[in-house]
């Protein structure tokens, strides 16, 4: 075969790559908004992606697995999948292709494995749409307002119905909050339409009017003129942290619970994945998501006291900086936040080596921790360097944090990176809140000691850790299959 015939026949090979992901897209998109059915790849988002993005994510599951999953095989399993009579779910389909190699020996077709693996899918009756507020949009509330309207589908889940903001929201202000939803200089456009709404005083997002409503007092809001009953207030301002400031929401009228977006004082602090099971919704009213650097920490380090036990370690964390920082040289409480945030890497303190005892409360007293800040805007990296009670090499590190990003209760929160050239840039728009970098792992001669290295995305994956968690809250899970 000469070189031109090799180069057509890549050609028409490339064409039905693609052809066949608009179709997946396509299937990816009836069934979310006609079923509210949502398809992930080995946990990363599907909907809204294009086709380069989802060619990419291929590979890297390949890759994962050590096995071929290509996108006629995606294609294949998600036709079997829109046939079945299934209730709101969520459906790895990467995990779905990986067993069905692993068994096709077993089924005659697609469709035969498909319904056995699913059989169990149960309708939940108990799940009713859960009014969501966000109180306060910087950062976080804006990520969140993003992930909310871009994964409303048909709204059973949790529907985003008010935003709270300080100070007057007049038109000029909700053009800029609307402009600051719309582009953001990290995580780039907002794929979807922002409008305003000055006369009802409501940003329009993806066509849903969502009311900005300004008020100082959190207990002094009346959120059932608005339609608003039994509502989820999500906190973003960092203003309110203990149990009796919190509280002050649960005075307005329709708030039924609370969850903040910081560590919390006399509060559940919650990892999503590690802990949150050990408190009722029903019971509990007022919820805390933790911080960025716990949700990163906390699973790895739930894999390593479970496989080898830890007797005690230290976490460095190199974070981005954040806007509690500088942009030149000022006043600050804290001496070294004082100085051009982008310009120096500044030492500082973190709280995150005690407050994963509130997850692990075995590692109570264990951990030790600081935090350097570095100028990027995102994109941060935790250093674990760990003594162990059993010893462990990196070949069996490596291969226990692959298992448990493959399978099991922290798969939505673990990403295994194989990439040989990992940088912090490479990790923004992760949806995993701890990107565990497999090529980085060091573990001393006799396997005593070991050092992680955990990369994550402190605004995009944090953000996703709250939206789990408030799914947990809310009570609106659906059936799952990771």
């Amino acid at each position: 075969m000469s070189f031109d015939d090799v180069y057509e026949k890549e050609l028409s090979f490339q064409t039905d790559r693609r052809k066949a992901t608009v179709e997946f897209i396509k299937i990816i998109s009836d069934l979310w908004y006609d079923k509210s059915i949502e398809l992930v790849l080995f946990r990363n988002q599907l909907i809204d992606r294009n086709v380069s993005e989802i060619l990419s994510l291929h590979e890297y599951a390949g890759e994962f697995v050590q096995k071929p999953i290509s996108i006629f095989d995606s294609v294949e399993i998600a036709q079997a999948i829109k046939t079945l009579d299934l209730p709101p779910s969520k459906l790895d389909i990467g995990k779905l292709t990986y067993e069905f190699h692993l068994e096709d020996d077993k089924y005659s077709n697609a469709l035969a494995f498909v319904s056995d693996k699913l059989k169990n899918a149960k309708e939940t009756s108990s799940i009713s749409p859960k009014d969501v507020v966000l109180y306060g949009f910087g950062r976080i509330g804006r990520l969140l307002a993003r992930e909310l309207m871009t994964r409303t589908g048909q709204g059973n889940q949790l529907r985003l119905r008010a935003i709270v903001v300080r100070g007057k929201a007049d038109l000029s202000v909700l053009e800029k909050r609307a402009s600051l939803l719309q582009h953001d200089s990290v995580h780039g456009e907002f794929q979807g339409t922002v409008s305003v709404d000055a006369k009802n005083s409501a940003l329009v997002i993806n066509g849903t009017r969502v009311h900005v409503i300004s008020a100082n007092n959190p207990e002094e809001i009346d959120y059932t003129k608005y339609g608003i009953e039994e509502a989820l207030v999500i906190d973003n301002t960092g203003a309110f942290r203990d149990e009796v400031a919190l509280g002050r929401h649960l005075k307005a009228k329709g708030v039924a619970k609370v969850l903040l977006t910081a560590p919390g004082k006399g509060v559940p602090n919650i990892v999503h994945g590690v802990n949150h099971t050990d408190y009722d919704p029903n019971t509990v009213d007022i919820f805390s998501a933790a911080s960025c650097t716990t949700n990163a920490i906390t699973p790895i380090l739930k894999v390593v006291e479970d496989t080898w036990g830890v007797v005690r370690g230290h976490l460095e964390t190199i974070h981005a900086y954040t806007n509690d920082q500088n942009l030149v040289d000022n006043m600050h409480s804290k001496y070294r936040r004082g100085r051009a945030a982008a310009l120096n890497m500044v030492i500082t303190e973190t709280g995150a080596g005690s407050a994963v005892a509130k997850a692990l409360p075995s590692l109570a007293g264990k951990l030790t921790s600081n935090a350097i800040r570095v100028p990027v805007p995102n994109g941060s990296l935790v250093v674990l360097n760990l003594e162990v009670a059993k010893a462990a090499s990196k070949e069996d590190i490596n291969a226990a944090m692959k298992k448990y990003a493959l399978e099991g209760d922290l798969v939505e929160q673990i990403r295994y990176a194989i990439s040989n050239e990992l940088v912090s840039s490479d990790i923004v728009g992760t949806a995993q809140p701890a990107i565990f970098d497999s090529n980085a792992t060091i573990a001393t001669e006799d396997g005593k000691n070991m050092v992680l290295y955990i990369w994550y995305d402190n605004e995009y994956g944090y953000s996703h850790q709250v939206i789990r968690l408030a799914k947990y809250i809310a009570q609106v899970r659906r059936y799952t299959y990771y």
